[in-house]
């Protein structure tokens, strides 16, 4: 049942989508450009941000605003809450020391994958990943085989409802050519990623899941395109990966 209107505060709501303007591809913002993210006016974004800087939650130069790291404590809460960042931890960790590669562990969120657990053996990407970084899920191993767990129509509207970005020449745009890959993904139980999000990474990704057979989670490894071919992939790695996707379900039967 829908809240009514009454009883919901606006600029709150307002707020919010300013803090979630911000991310890896946009670090900072003018006035101007978070209006632009956000679909505010200038007006309301100004006041937003100005009011984020004020509880000390941005910083401002005189024309860019930056979140702080006390933006956190309003993520930190939740992950805490979340048992399985910490159930997935430890197989995480034992996976990247014996493959050499980083490993991930993220959940959907809309059209984003949010990743909740990571264990880091070398710098692969351009930006900096850790538990809270977003990246497209269209484009990702994790995000292909969630959204390979969903139904094929919500899948759809997921994908279509803002448009894909090309963040290399190699990144699919086209909705209906990364639905041929979720459907592959779904048949197959895993997906791979040659260069789509990142120039230089390949990685695969096969799902997480619970007791009751649900999707809660994927889990993926990501290495340099210098070093595993597409078709090398599956062969070197999909063994590992399914090892912990096994170790993390009879964890979550328990």
């Amino acid at each position: 049942m829908a809240t009514p209107t009454r009883d919901l505060m606006g600029s709150f709501g307002k707020g919010l989508r300013v803090i979630e303007a911000f991310g890896a591809e946009s670090p900072r913002m003018t006035i101007a450009e978070a209006s632009a993210r956000t679909g505010l006016d200038r007006a309301t974004a100004r006041r937003c941000l100005l009011t984020l800087a004020e509880a000390g939650y941005a910083e401002h130069d005189g024309k860019f605003f930056t979140l702080t790291p006390r933006v956190l404590r309003l993520g930190i809460g939740c992950l805490a809450a979340m048992p399985l960042p910490q159930i997935v931890q430890p197989s995480l960790d034992r996976l990247a020391e014996a493959i050499g590669q980083s490993t991930s562990v993220s959940i959907l969120d809309g059209p984003e994958i949010v990743y909740i657990a990571r264990a880091a053996r070398r710098k692969v990407m351009s930006i900096s990943l850790m538990p809270g970084s977003r990246l497209p899920a269209a484009s990702t191993s994790m995000g292909r085989v969630l959204l390979a767990a969903l139904p094929e129509a919500e899948a759809r509207v997921i994908l279509t409802a803002r448009p894909i970005p090309a963040r290399t020449p190699l990144t699919l745009t086209d909705p209906e050519a990364v639905m041929a890959r979720i459907a592959r993904a779904r048949a197959e139980g895993y997906a791979l990623i040659d260069q789509e999000v990142e120039t230089g990474l390949r990685s695969i990704a096969v799902p997480l899941v619970n007791a009751r057979g649900t999707v809660v989670a994927a889990v993926n490894i990501g290495a340099p395109a210098a070093q595993a071919s597409v078709s090398d992939l599956a062969a070197s790695y999909l063994d590992g990966l399914r090892g912990v996707q096994a170790e993390i379900r009879r964890m979550l039967s328990a």
